[in-house]
C-alpha cells in the first residue's frame, strides 16, 4: 500500500498587478524580525499560481505586510482565496481554496498562532463544527496547492519549477461508502482522506 501523501493545507504564480493592492509596492523586499518579506506584487504572483489560469485574476489574496503579519493583499471578486507562502517558513508553500472554506482555514491559523499543538488543531475545529460554532460549506469546495523547497518561486519568470502540485475537493462528512471512492491512497486515482469528519476531502495527487 502506498504511503499517504502528506501535505499542508494551505498556496503559486501569475504576473498580475492591480490598483486594488493594499499599500504601495516597494521595489525592495521588506524585513520583519530579520525575515525578508517579498514585495506585494511578488507575493500575489506566487500565491495565485496553484489556481487555474482563468481564476487567478479575480482571486482574493492573503499575504504578509512589512511586519510579517498576515493581511489581505488584494480583495477579489472571484470564488477563490489564495494564501502566499509564509516568509518565516523553510519551504515554499502556496494554496488557493474556495472562499467557503475560509472560516475553517482561518480558525486553523488562529489556533496555531495561539500555540495549540498541530495534532490538536483539527480536534478543536471538529468539536466547534459539531457545536455549530464553526461553519463548513454545504457544497463541495476545492483547494489547489504547490509545495517546494525555499526559493522555488522565481519572481523573474513567475514560475515555481519543481514544486509539487496537489488539489483536493472538500466534502464535509463524506465517507468512502457515500462517495463510492476508496479511502486507500493510490497514485493516479482519487481517494477520500479524513472520511466521516468535517475535513473529509477527495485527494488528487498527480504524482506521489
Amino acid at each position: 500500500m502506498a504511503k499517504p501523501f502528506r501535505y499542508p493545507l494551505l498556496l503559486a504564480v501569475v504576473l498580475t498587478t492591480s490598483s486594488r493592492l493594499l499599500g504601495s509596492q516597494a521595489p525592495q523586499p521588506a524585513t520583519a524580525n530579520s525575515v525578508t518579506v517579498p514585495p506585494v506584487a511578488e507575493q500575489i504572483a506566487a500565491a495565485v499560481l496553484p489556481a487555474p489560469a482563468d481564476l487567478r485574476e479575480a482571486a482574493t489574496v492573503l499575504g504578509y505586510d512589512a511586519a510579517g503579519k498576515l493581511v489581505t493583499l488584494r480583495e477579489g471578486s472571484g470564488a477563490l482565496t489564495c494564501l502566499a507562502s509564509d516568509p518565516r517558513s523553510s519551504r515554499f508553500h502556496v494554496a488557493c481554496y474556495h472562499k467557503s472554506m475560509e472560516p475553517f482555514m482561518a480558525r486553523g491559523r488562529s489556533l496555531r498562532a495561539d500555540g495549540v499543538k498541530p495534532e490538536l488543531v483539527d480536534s478543536v475545529r471538529f468539536h466547534e463544527v459539531k457545536r455549530g460554532k464553526l461553519r463548513m460549506p454545504k457544497e463541495p469546495a476545492v483547494l489547489y496547492s504547490l509545495t517546494g523547497k525555499a526559493g522555488t518561486f522565481d519572481p523573474a519568470t513567475g514560475t515555481a519549477s519543481g514544486a509539487r502540485q496537489l488539489f483536493v475537493i472538500y466534502v464535509p462528512g463524506a465517507t468512502a461508502q457515500s462517495l463510492g471512492i476508496s479511502a486507500v491512497p493510490a497514485e493516479g486515482v482519487p481517494w477520500v482522506m479524513n472520511p466521516g469528519t468535517p475535513k473529509a476531502h477527495i485527494m488528487f495527487v498527480p504524482r506521489m
